[in-house]
């Protein structure tokens, strides 16, 4: 246990965010805990309030930046703990937003059963995004994958055997993804 990570038993992970001092080639910085993520009774965002049903999250993975400075983070709960107990509360693998500024943090989606959501990106204008999802279903025993009882049959369900997939989301009204009507998740 330490400043960068407060907790002794540290199962749901934490975003911790730097500062380089003068530019990118600094030869130092600063930190500080962005967000200790975890339950809403063991977590924290940048304001020190904890997290709430709309930005409860464990095990942040992957992270981007978008041109707008929104940081997306993917989470990677291991298979053989999502959705059972400490880890029950937090369902599938999700991605959440948030604004680097103002710590505001909101998920964005969650991902089919037994999967991991990784790597994401935007095109140039922002108004098409692509989020891989990797090994849905992945929580099957071996003795129901061989009988066909699988956890998920993602992305086509019926009689199919779940695939990792690309996926690419746009707004129905054509619009910049993760903006909320006029309300911008903006970084700075």
């Amino acid at each position: 246990m330490d400043a960068a990570n407060p907790r002794a038993e540290n199962a749901f992970g934490q975003i911790i965010r730097r500062s380089e001092t003068g530019s990118q080639a600094g030869t130092s910085f600063t930190w500080d805990l962005f967000v200790i993520a975890g339950p809403a009774s063991n977590s924290l965002n940048a304001m020190g309030e904890p997290l709430d049903d709309d930005s409860l999250f464990a095990c942040p993975d992957g992270l981007w930046f978008d041109a707008d400075s929104r940081l997306w983070s993917q989470t990677d709960i291991g298979e053989g703990v999502m959705n059972t107990g400490d880890f029950e509360q937090f369902g599938n693998n999700a991605m959440l937003c948030a604004n680097p500024v103002t710590g505001e943090i909101r998920r964005f989606l969650t991902g089919p059963i037994g999967q991991e959501i990784t790597g994401v990106i935007t095109t140039p204008d922002q108004r098409t995004m692509f989020v891989n999802v990797q090994h849905p279903g992945a929580t099957t025993a071996p003795e129901a994958f061989a009988t066909g009882d699988l956890d998920s049959r993602w992305p086509e369900h019926g009689s199919n055997y779940p695939r990792s997939t690309t996926i690419v989301i746009t707004k129905d009204n054509g619009g910049i993804i993760g903006t909320r009507g006029r309300k911008e998740m903006q970084g700075g």
